[in-house]
């Protein structure tokens, strides 16, 4: 299979069975970050990532990273930390902080471009991407943010400044989103800190029948309203 060249002209994408196998889910390079090819890459699977100078690059990983969030895995720790927890955690209320301070982490954020962090602003502007922040009095110390599509959420990055921010953030996410007909956060490859916390991989076929499935059920039409979550 060969990588496949994308046109600025047409927002067609190959199909993900067409991803190279090494590197592991490769799919296409080119294109644009504009907001109708962003849905359309995620509504069949596909992600962007590259490093700052390269190509855009577009992914479709099999297998899969996928956290139910009914399995979230909350240690004996965590579960001593959360219930005395100094954090307050809210949603949608602070979206441009919260891509900043993932882009400055140092692991996660080297692909969080200046034009990444303009495409993911609008995708929040037009009402699709979501952010969660987790405070400690006033202070931004981590959060998490990503696109939702009906009742999958598509986790992008996350970052923490203090002890289990950003274990928090997903923690008090999961329960959120279930509790509003959420089915699937996906986590798209996974490490080892989503799989402490209870992702698991799935075939890529199986996540994009689950894609096409869910996605196409929306939840109550004030869910991403600005809120306090905990």
């Amino acid at each position: 299979m060969r990588l496949i060249q994308l046109s600025r002209e047409s927002l067609n994408f190959p199909p993900p069975e067409m991803a190279l196998r090494e590197p592991n889910g490769l799919l296409a390079m080119g294109g644009d970050l504009s907001v109708p090819r962003l849905l359309n890459a995620y509504h069949r699977g596909i992600f962007p990532w590259f490093s700052p100078g390269d190509p855009i690059l577009w992914w479709s990983p099999d297998p899969r990273a996928v956290l139910w969030p009914e399995k979230f895995h909350l240690s004996r720790s965590m579960k001593r930390f959360h219930r005395h927890s100094p954090y307050r955690v809210t949603l949608n209320q602070s979206f441009r902080e919260v891509v900043e301070g993932c882009a400055g982490d140092r692991e996660e954020g080297t692909w969080i471009t200046p034009a990444v962090k303009n495409a993911w602003q609008k995708l929040f502007d037009a009402g699709d991407a979501q952010s969660v922040e987790v405070w400690h009095q006033n202070e931004l110390v981590g959060g998490m943010y990503g696109l939702a599509l009906g009742q999958i959420f598509c986790g992008e990055s996350m970052f923490s400044r203090r002890e289990n921010a950003s274990k928090t953030a997903l923690l008090v996410f999961s329960d959120y989103f279930a509790q509003q007909g959420g089915r699937l956060i996906d986590c798209q490859v996974l490490n080892a800190h989503t799989a402490s916390l209870g992702a698991e991989e799935i075939p890529r076929a199986d996540y994009l029948q689950l894609l096409d499935l869910w996605a196409r059920q929306p939840l109550p039409a004030d869910c991403w309203r600005q809120r306090t979550l905990f």
